[in-house]
């Protein structure tokens, strides 16, 4: 059955007349900052049982990552599928310590023919150890730190993206999506075109889910339409934030994906350029900036594409147009 491959349920319309009223007749000016991002590595989900075992470590860290993502399907974020070499523990070599320190030497197997490979990372001492060097145990995708009285557990892209290494491999992004689903699917493993892009790239590649939490300052003379009292009522507030999220997942599937992004089904794309006709008419929103750097994902941070080079941060600005998005690229400010 042909169905698109959406995150978001069953849109309903775009505008309602409440919030098209409260929008007021002033143009609007966005300027958005993106204020967290988390990776999370997708194989994982895709490939363990829906309920990992809680009385195991393992399966209480697969458990966790499975809360935040569905804490995530809850709320209208944004996500990245995002792809980088395919990297492994080498559970068949021995890790190695430093002397008198906590430097680890892990062996990998890197790229699609498993070349033999090593990291050194400095361990940091977790709250509720009572010993001074863990004891370690090493699976193809799991690194288990035994520090007495709480047991650690890193995958390999945990390790690289938590520690500082020499590795500034960059990560591409293949899809852009948003995270609101009622059924879950996302947390779960089973959104089809997250699957569908897995499979794409599985041979060569990891995938894994990058959640963005974008921080948008709205002006206009009207000020912040969502400071009016209406959209102080939850539904509203909510389907004001959706409208949102909207144009800003149309902002970077034009950036990330190109103008005519591969893989999106005539019907979805219809429907967003129907979106953000609405938005346009009823808001007269203005180009929107965006300023999208990562804090702390460590190397992972410096985000490419097939469209745009890998950068720490990618500033641009988005112009609606009749329904279509066109983008263009930002200078970086001055330094301070």
């Amino acid at each position: 059955m042909h169905q698109p491959d959406l995150v978001a349920p069953s849109p309903q319309p775009l505008v309602t007349p409440a919030i098209a009223e409260v929008a007021g007749s002033a143009p609007q000016h966005w300027q958005v900052r993106i204020t967290d991002g988390k990776f999370h590595w997708y194989d994982l989900l895709a490939g363990f049982p829906d309920k990992p075992d809680f009385r195991e470590p393992i399966g209480r860290y697969l458990r966790r990552m499975q809360f935040d993502l569905e804490a995530a399907n809850e709320r209208p974020l944004l996500f990245c599928v995002v792809t980088r070499p395919r990297v492994r523990y080498d559970p068949a070599r021995a890790t190695q310590w430093g002397f008198f320190s906590l430097k680890l030497t892990v062996p990998l197997l890197a790229g699609a023919n498993a070349t033999r490979d090593s990291v050194t990372v400095e361990l940091k001492v977790p709250f509720g150890a009572t010993v001074k060097k863990p004891s370690v145990i090493l699976t193809e995708n799991f690194l288990s730190l035994n520090w007495g009285g709480v047991i650690e557990v890193l995958s390999v892209h945990d390790l690289l993206l938590q520690y500082v290494h020499d590795r500034k491999i960059p990560s591409q992004v293949v899809y852009v999506g948003q995270t609101l689903d009622p059924e879950g699917r996302l947390a779960k493993g089973r959104l089809p075109v997250v699957q569908r892009l897995r499979q794409q790239h599985s041979e060569h590649s990891d995938t894994l889910l990058l959640v963005l939490q974008p921080e948008i300052t709205a002006t206009s003379p009207d000020g912040d339409p969502a400071n009016l009292p209406l959209n102080q009522i939850p539904d509203t507030a909510t389907a004001l934030a959706r409208i949102r999220m909207d144009v800003l997942e149309a902002a970077l599937i034009c950036y990330f994906e190109g103008p005519t992004p591969a893989g999106r089904y005539g019907e979805e794309k219809e429907r967003r350029r129907n979106r953000l006709q609405e938005v346009q008419q009823a808001w007269q929103l203005e180009p929107v900036e965006i300023d999208l750097e990562l804090a702390e994902c460590g190397s992972y941070r410096y985000l490419s594409s097939q469209h745009v080079a890998a950068a720490r941060r990618h500033l641009f600005r988005c112009k609606l147009d009749d329904g279509s998005v066109s983008v263009a690229k930002l200078p970086p400010p001055p330094a301070a």
